[in-house]
């Protein structure tokens, strides 16, 4: 299962908000943008829209991952994660801070899992991720420790075995809406926009807009002028007689 960061991020955010806050789930699409774009617990911090959210979700939802609850004032939408995997809530809370917050220690899973699943200890949150990973395919893998580090890290493999220590770039996901100077929604939910090319593109229809600007300044400007319009006419007459 290789999944994009923004469709990550929605499917990180459902599970957390279920097993944090259960009275306020499933989430409406204005809750769901606010979680995925929450400024605490995440990395790095993301700036969605609404249509971004909605188009993803149509994505989930046809793949499985995900339901839309229609009906009442406005739609909810809800993972199953858990089904499509087989998870339990245990596995799904490590999931969660895993797809949030990129590859973590065991002790740092614990304490970001407290509200969401009932680890007595670190061996029982290692012994959770060991299953994970000998799953097939591996859901999660144990990083080599880095210099200076004193512990190895884990990371999830949702995104695919490639998946970088923090799977959402921070250039990538930010302005992922509709307008003029974000890569649009849909581009965005199928992994084929490059936001740098989107930007270059962007700056270069600002440049251009400015130039036409410039020359309707500059044709408005001969036209109020008696003494251009004169040379323009005197131009015409010395064509005809030539």
């Amino acid at each position: 299962m290789e999944r994009s960061p923004v469709e990550l991020r929605i499917l990180g955010s459902l599970v957390e908000k279920q097993l944090t806050t259960p009275d306020n789930y499933p989430l409406s699409t204005n809750a769901l943008v606010a979680a995925c774009n929450q400024r605490t617990n995440r990395e790095p911090v993301v700036d969605y829209d609404e249509r971004t959210v909605d188009t993803v979700m149509l994505e989930l939802r046809l793949d499985g991952l995900a339901r839309t609850v229609t009906g009442g004032r406005t739609n909810k939408h809800r993972h199953v994660l858990d089904e499509a995997l087989d998870l339990d809530p245990r596995a799904l809370s490590l999931l969660s801070v895993l797809m949030l917050r990129g590859p973590q220690t065991v002790g740092e899973l614990r304490i970001r899992t407290e509200r969401m699943a009932d680890f007595i200890d670190l061996d029982e949150v290692e012994s959770t991720l060991e299953e994970l990973a000998g799953r097939e395919p591996a859901l999660v893998v144990r990083l080599d420790r880095r210099p200076g580090q004193k512990e190895p890290r884990w990371r999830h493999l949702l995104g695919g075995p490639d998946t970088d220590d923090h799977h959402v770039d921070a250039s990538s996901a930010r302005g992922r809406g509709p307008s003029a100077a974000a890569p649009s929604a849909t581009a965005t939910a199928s992994g084929a926009s490059d936001p740098g090319i989107i930007d270059g593109l962007v700056a270069e229809v600002a440049r251009l807009r400015a130039d036409v600007d410039r020359l309707s300044a500059l044709l408005g400007e001969d036209a109020d002028d008696p003494a251009a319009a004169g040379a323009a006419d005197d131009s015409a007459a010395a064509e005809d007689e030539g």
